[in-house]
């Protein structure tokens, strides 16, 4: 396979926009907390609504349809024609979702919103991503690690609002983190403002230098095929461990249960320390290099897990965390580059589509794991990273980047 350089996306500006990185990284932070809540407080709405779990998955199902499947197609329609404003009524959306999960009288309520809330997160991280690439001045995984950082921080924050307000103080209490809704809505107004001048400012230069694929259409098309299956196999394999973490060393070391918890938090904490560090890593030695890393550097570590005693288990996990989840900042900004111009697609297709993807393959994982044993499912899922070897089918991108 002959190496193939790709122009990198043109930046404006003369340097980060780190202010404007951490404000999206933020309400990245705070939207996720509203996806989190959702599943937090099931248990809470299986009984106050006499819910089977079939609703209960009817709930997950339409959330999911809204918040991944969607995120694609609002990426695209949103690289013909950007929407700076967008990212505040995508806020709104969410807003108005967790205050009819406050107050719904009705299941079918509850439907409604769930998918807001998913409507929301659709629109948000398509163009959120957008805005940090923007605003990265060259340094795109520096940029997206920052921006993935916030979302992991608020998937683990809004499980612990759950049970430390939700739960003491009921369903209503919802409503309460709609305070928080409102503070993304001018922080993102604000971003607005800043990406509507860049705009202004480059739009001459959009005009007279569109990007151009340098490779050929379909050599793109199998590139991001693999890339969407690193995605599915690293997020089934992350989700699933974490979804099942707990129960596993219960199961396996007759620890407790606030223990299982303790440990389910260092995994979760490694995880969010390999995202902020893998993106710069990634300026530096390459995209493809940390992707490289990130598989060959965790298949030995996830197939001895299942082998391991409890000290071990405890290190293999903060290991594993640490090497797998520094790739997918990477992943991201290495699929910008092989389509420059589609950044708000991209970012749905490996947000949106794949996560989702991921997350119903981790629930696949449930299903085998009542049949077969929760023990099982680790030693199945210890092959997982293995996928990860058709990197070795994917372009090399040599970014040309000014002295």
């Amino acid at each position: 396979m002959t190496d193939t350089a790709l122009p990198a996306q043109r930046v404006s500006g003369t340097g980060t926009a780190l202010t404007v990185i951490l404000a999206v990284s933020l309400c990245h932070g705070i939207n996720d907390i509203m996806q989190s809540l959702l599943s937090a407080i099931y248990p809470l709405l299986k009984d106050n609504y006499g819910l089977d779990f079939w609703q209960i998955g009817l709930l997950t199902f339409t959330f999911q349809l809204t918040a991944s499947l969607l995120q694609p197609v609002v990426g695209l329609i949103t690289d013909k024609k950007p929407m700076p404003f967008s990212l505040s009524f995508g806020m709104m959306s969410s807003l108005i979702g967790l205050i009819i999960l406050a107050y719904a009288g009705h299941y079918w309520v509850l439907l409604a919103g769930a998918s807001l809330i998913g409507i929301g997160s659709s629109i948000f991280h398509p163009e959120a991503s957008r805005i940090a690439r923007l605003a990265s001045g060259g340094r795109h995984g520096l940029a997206q690690s920052l921006f993935q950082v916030g979302g992991n921080a608020g998937q683990a924050i809004g499980p612990l609002l759950a049970a430390f307000v939700v739960v003491p103080y009921g369903q209503s209490s919802i409503a309460w983190f709609a305070l928080a809704s409102l503070l993304g809505i001018v922080i993102l107004y604000r971003v607005g403002n800043w990406y509507k001048q860049l705009q202004a400012r480059t739009a001459s230069a959009t005009k007279s230098d569109a990007p151009i694929m340098t490779l050929p259409r379909k050599r793109v098309a199998w590139a991001l095929t693999i890339l969407t299956i690193l995605v599915l196999s690293k997020n089934a394999y992350m989700a699933g461990l974490s979804s099942y973490y707990t129960f596993y060393v219960i199961e396996k070391f007759g620890v407790s249960v606030q223990m299982s918890q303790i440990l389910l938090f260092a995994f979760l904490g490694a995880c969010a320390l390999g995202i902020l560090f893998g993106g710069p890593f990634g300026d530096r030695f390459g995209q493809k290099a940390m992707i490289w890393f990130s598989i060959i550097g965790v298949i030995p570590f996830t197939l001895a897990l299942p082998y391991a005693n409890f000290e071990w288990t405890i290190i293999l996990t903060i290991v594993i965390g640490l090497i797998m989840s520094s790739a997918f900042s990477n992943i991201v900004v290495f699929a910008q580059e092989l389509v420059p111009g589609r950044v708000g697609m991209i970012a749905g297709i490996f947000f949106g589509f794949a996560f989702g993807m991921g997350g119903i393959a981790a629930a696949l994982l449930g299903i085998v794991a009542d049949a077969k044993g929760i023990e099982y499912v680790y030693h199945a899922c210890s092959y997982l990273p293995l996928i990860g070897l058709l990197t070795v089918f994917l372009p090399s991108t040599k970014t040309k980047r000014a002295a």
